[in-house]
């Protein structure tokens, strides 16, 4: 299942927004459908890098809209912008993760379980401790890349007591493959990827992430 609110879901618009073809008001569609366009409004304002900052550190802890809808429509407007906003992207969501490990590690009780039960995980929650137990930085590597809510495996490894270094680093290669790859695909071919990123990034996120923690998970048992 995609993250929280990704794009290309049958609830959402099918494509990003670039700055020329903004709409000139957002469908009505729920509360989280207007939060994605009032989003991707920001992509035609002169603030739309530091909001892209803002919204990729605040999804890694606790907000539902992922940044990638609002990286694409700069991306899509600016080509030649696109490594910089995916590293600005990069930067705000690792950020944003150790944001949430804090959240989890000094107030899991008070803030971080009302976030979980928030995303419907609460009787998940053993099952990610036991993967944390398990795989280590394998899991935030996986939640980084893939459209699993991220933000809610940076609480949990906070509150599990995660290796702080080890998080970061997995977050950083996570985060930044993610990012990247949809920076460098709108780097090089611009608006023609557009449409092929809000079909299919999903799935390519998946098929990346179950290669590459895979890749991790096979050299593990084969060292043993």
């Amino acid at each position: 299942m995609s993250e929280d609110f990704a794009p290309g879901r049958q609830d959402e618009p099918a494509q990003a927004v670039g700055h020329d073809t903004a709409p000139k008001a957002a469908p009505e569609k729920g509360v989280l459908n207007r939060l994605y366009w009032w989003i991707l409004s920001w992509a035609d304002t002169p603030y739309g890098a530091p909001a892209l900052f803002i919204l990729a550190m605040a999804e890694s802890s606790f907000f539902p809209i992922p940044p990638d809808p609002l990286l694409v429509a700069l991306a899509v407007g600016k080509p030649a912008r696109s490594l910089y906003y995916a590293a600005l992207c990069t930067a705000g969501s690792v950020i944003g993760g150790v944001i949430g490990y804090g959240i989890g590690y000094f107030f899991m009780e008070t803030v971080g379980m009302r976030i979980i039960e928030l995303y419907g995980l609460t009787e998940r929650y053993g099952d990610i401790q036991k993967l944390y137990e398990e795989y280590n930085a394998i899991v935030v590597l996986s939640a980084a890349i893939t459209p699993i809510p991220y933000k809610v495996f940076t609480i949990a490894g906070g509150a599990f007591h995660v290796s702080f270094i080890t998080f970061v680093l997995a977050s950083i290669v996570g985060r930044g493959f993610r990012f990247f790859l949809e920076g460098a695909l709108l780097y090089y071919y611009g608006e023609k990827i557009r449409d092929f990123i809000d079909k299919y990034m999903t799935w390519l996120s998946w098929i990346f992430g179950i290669l590459l923690v895979g890749g991790f998970v096979a050299i593990k048992y084969l060292a043993h």
